[in-house]
This record gives structure tokens, C-alpha cells and sequence, in this order.
């Protein structure tokens, strides 16, 4: 059997086989249309990421509020007979309080901070919630305001 052999032959100009070979960096144009790109892209996706960690924090203190330290607060009523009292507060869950004879704790690991630091807020008996507490976080700006994250309404 014959092999065939097939020879691809291009032809270019010579002066651009030669500037392609001699050019091994980028023009400042480029480089600048590079950076004015990447620096578009930035601008529209860095405001979509600062919105929503600021929603994540509130859905993780609504998280902590409606599940995680309720269920805490449940489980200490279920052995008590009774929420910590409000001078007891939400400490009740990790340390024994002298008027809880059956507590059975801790019912939380650490001390419950919202995702901004502070401590969540504990009434009992509650404003809005008379028959058994009420459970709040201050929010972002850590003042009572309509940013406030609560286990009412």
C-alpha cells in the first residue's frame, strides 16, 4: 500500500509572519480595554452581592428566632412548666436559673447573637405576644426601627 502524504501549505504575507513572531506582548489599548471591562463587570455585580448579604443576615436572624432559639425555649418549657422569666432571659438556656427545678440544659451550645453581633432581645411576658414572649433582633442599625427582625406579626 502507497501512503499518501498531504502537505498543508499557507501563505501569508511576510510582514505578518514576521509581526506575529516579534510581537510577544499586548498593546496599552488593549490592556486598557482589559481593565475598563473588568472594571464594567464589577460595577454591575457588586451591588447585587452587598444587597444580599444584607438579606442573608436577616434571613439567618429570622432563621435563629423562628427555629433555632425557639425550639431552645420550647424544650426549657416542656422541663419547666414555664418560659425563662424575663429577668432569667435567654442566659436561662445555657446556665441553670434557681427557679427552674427540672431544667435539663444547656438548650444552646453559645450565647445567641444576631448576624450583626449583638444579643437577640427577650420579653417575657411579651408586649405582643402576652401569653408566653416575645424574641427580637435590633437589626442592622441596633436600634428598635422597621428593619428589626421579630417572632411576631
Amino acid at each position: 500500500m502507497e501512503k499518501l502524504h498531504f502537505r498543508l501549505t499557507l501563505s501569508f504575507p511576510r510582514r505578518l509572519i514576521n509581526r506575529c513572531g516579534n510581537d510577544r506582548g499586548f498593546t496599552l489599548i488593549e490592556l486598557m480595554l482589559v481593565v475598563i471591562i473588568i472594571g464594567a463587570l464589577v460595577a454591575m455585580v457588586l451591588p447585587r452581592m452587598a444587597g444580599r448579604s444584607e438579606q442573608a443576615r436577616v434571613q439567618a436572624a429570622q432563621a435563629d428566632i423562628s427555629s433555632n432559639i425557639a425550639t431552645a425555649l420550647k424544650l426549657y418549657e416542656l422541663d419547666n412548666g414555664s418560659f425563662p422569666s424575663g429577668e432569667d432571659g435567654l442566659n436561662a438556656l445555657l446556665n441553670q436559673p434557681g427557679s427552674a427545678r427540672n431544667w435539663s440544659g444547656p438548650y444552646l451550645e453559645k450565647k445567641p447573637l444576631d448576624p450583626w453581633g449583638r444579643e437577640y432581645q427577650y420579653k417575657k411576658p411579651g408586649t405582643h405576644r402576652p401569653h408566653d414572649y416575645d424574641l427580637y433582633s435590633l437589626g442592622k442599625d441596633g436600634q428598635v426601627s422597621a428593619d428589626d427582625v421579630k417572632n411576631w406579626e
